[in-house]
């Protein structure tokens, strides 16, 4: 306690000092002239020759556990787009995918969505983000949008996510969920929701596989990077990344799995689902949707892209001099330059 003396029990050093003086009171009499005696034999703490001595059971050392990372829940920087609505699919993706030691099913995860005003029928349709697991710890790597339009978003967010086992141990995965909303007030609210499941690795990836992954001026997030361990994206993507990856270093947010099937608000199908483009949130560590950003170094790379091969590049801006649409801009990509491919 720390309140008043009327409420504390007798204090530990005072015992340990009358304990002490107790003893020293006690020496002393035994020290004084033949007043006491004492009987003959072995003092009480003497062994008896023969009689084994007991040795102290060891202490069972207590078990370390990792604590699992917690870093700062994303939030959008200058030059976003209707960031409120990204904002909103971050939230439900966080209150789905993080969660403290007990707080794991389906029930606390209903909970969680509906503290947030949207519906906890979202719940049921976490998927991978909901891992049978005591503890779970999410980042958002980044939020871009699958499309923006007037009443009707898709915000791709891209996770690494931490969970821990039966055992205490810790397992690193994560996962990129295209989050549909529609607009509502006072906020847009949450509509659907699609988290990507990547397939199995394949037994023979090509050789270019290897070499992506092993670029370390290529960021791959967990999703991206089991799209390529599965062999289901062409070479014509990786050959570029590998070129790209001399002059610049490339923080990739989507290749195949978590994009919208579909062009957003269209039925032509999208080059991501075929394994034939991939996104750009990051270029020389600048994020893309930032202003800041030289403009210069946002259309150098998008020409570099055409040069290495793709037919289709998007971005923040429209570099002058493309053929046909091979150059173009939108509110979709004003946060990453998407690099697409025929073949």
């Amino acid at each position: 306690m720390t309140g008043g003396d009327g409420g504390r029990g007798p204090d530990r050093r005072g015992v340990l000092r009358a304990g002490a003086a107790a003893a020293l009171a006690l020496g002393a009499a035994g020290c004084t002239g033949g007043s006491t005696s004492r009987a003959a034999g072995p003092s009480p703490s003497a062994t008896t020759p023969g009689t084994p001595t007991a040795t102290p059971a060891p202490e069972t050392p207590t078990p370390t556990v990792t604590p699992l990372p917690r870093p700062p829940l994303w939030q959008p920087g200058p030059g976003e787009i209707q960031p409120d609505v990204k904002r909103r699919a971050v939230e439900l993706v966080a209150a789905l995918g993080d969660w403290p030691p007990g707080g794991q099913g389906v029930e606390a995860a209903r909970a969680r969505v509906a503290a947030l005003g949207l519906p906890p029928a979202l719940a049921d349709a976490a998927g991978p983000l909901a891992p049978a697991a005591s503890e779970a710890s999410l980042e958002v790597v980044v939020a871009q949008y699958g499309g923006i339009l007037d009443d009707s978003a898709s915000v791709l967010v891209v996770c690494r996510q931490w969970t821990r086992g039966p055992d205490g141990s810790v397992t690193e995965g994560g996962t990129t969920v295209d989050v549909r909303l529609g607009r509502a007030e006072p906020r847009w609210t949450v509509t659907d929701l699609r988290p990507g499941v990547a397939g199995p690795a394949a037994a023979a990836p090509s050789p270019a596989v290897a070499r992506v992954l092993a670029e370390p001026r290529i960021e791959l997030p967990p999703e991206a990077a089991a799209d390529l361990r599965g062999g289901t994206v062409h070479d014509s993507v990786l050959e570029a990344m590998l070129r790209l990856a001399g002059p610049y270093t490339l923080s990739v947010s989507v290749v195949r799995t978590g994009h919208p099937l579909d062009v957003f608000g269209t039925t032509r199908p999208s080059d991501h689902p075929l394994g034939r483009a991939f996104d750009v949130w990051r270029i020389d560590g600048l994020a893309v949707v930032d202003p800041g950003t030289s403009r210069q170094l946002v259309e150098s790379f998008m020409r570099d892209a055409a040069a290495a091969g793709s037919y289709n590049v998007g971005g923040p801006v429209a570099a002058p001099g493309g053929v046909g649409n091979r150059f173009f801009t939108d509110d979709t990509h004003h946060d990453h330059c998407h690099v697409g491919f025929d073949h």
